[in-house]
């Protein structure tokens, strides 16, 4: 790309219309470190050139987001076993989502994050019609395993969300289905197995979060899913992405095991 400006209208942004809004709600950030690794399902990649090209435009760092990668097979960390030992507490439940309600089961998904995430950096509410557009792009690739909700006093107060990385099935198929990729994809899928997986989404609503039972469900919502993935043969975990300052989230994923592995960077310029 010859200029940040292309860069930026090759992603949907009009720099013809002056400062915009940015929504963090979709795929962000320009890979600016962890070039050696291909992206995980939903996640971007960037030659490792860009990110100086941008700057030569006038653009400087807004904010950086990260992406975590940990081996679910290692022993977690004591802290996080001493907590979940414990056992759930009274009145919180777990449960897969409910496929035969899958768009009641969105619908709740996206209550919990609109509240859990509202005060982020750049967060802007999910609509009506991106949570119909979620549900769509999910279905496909949901495992129903992996897809966990917590019930406090059967309301459901806190989710996450594991979403088998489809990259690692398709990343030498050219985008292109026929004449034979389409029975590597098939082979790859339902019987060699995926070997990893990605944390999207995850979030407790904020009125649980201060409670001593919301602040244990991140720790249970995680292991459960790791143990759910661990029985699917699952070998690698991404958390992404998130913010630089978001040390609650940063400091339970490195409770996990986990730590950064790439890191995207958003840019400002005064227009």
């Amino acid at each position: 790309l010859a200029t940040a400006e292309d860069w930026l209208r090759a992603r949907g942004c009009d720099t013809a219309q002056g400062p915009f809004n940015l929504s963090v709600n979709e795929e962000v950030g320009l890979l600016v470190d962890g070039f050696d690794t291909p992206p995980m399902v939903m996640m971007g990649h960037d030659p490792a050139y860009a990110g100086k090209r941008v700057e030569e435009q006038g653009y400087a760092k807004v904010k950086d987001v990260y992406a975590y990668v940990c081996d679910p097979t290692a022993d977690l960390p004591e802290i996080v076993v001493r907590r979940v030992r414990r056992g759930l507490p009274a009145g919180v439940t777990l449960r897969e989502v409910n496929m035969d309600r899958y768009e009641e089961e969105v619908a709740s998904l996206t209550e919990i994050l609109n509240d859990a995430w509202a005060g982020n950096w750049g967060f802007t509410p999910t609509t009506e019609a991106e949570t119909r557009h979620l549900a769509k792009a999910l279905k496909p690739v949901i495992e129903k395993k992996m897809t966990l909700f917590a019930d406090i006093d059967g309301e459901p107060a806190g989710f996450i969300v594991l979403l088998p990385n489809i990259n690692e099935a398709i990343h030498d198929l050219g985008g292109r289905l026929l004449p034979f990729g389409w029975a590597k994809l098939l082979w790859r899928l339902k019987v060699r197995g995926l070997k990893s997986a990605r944390v999207p989404l995850m979030g407790v609503k904020r009125k649980f979060a201060d409670t001593m039972r919301g602040q244990l469900l991140p720790f249970h919502l995680m292991n459960a899913g790791r143990t759910a993935a661990l029985s699917l043969g699952y070998e690698r975990f991404e958390f992404s992405w998130i913010l630089e300052e978001n040390l609650p989230m940063r400091r339970i994923s490195e409770a996990m095991g986990a730590t950064i592995y790439k890191t995207y960077r958003l840019y400002e310029k005064a227009l």
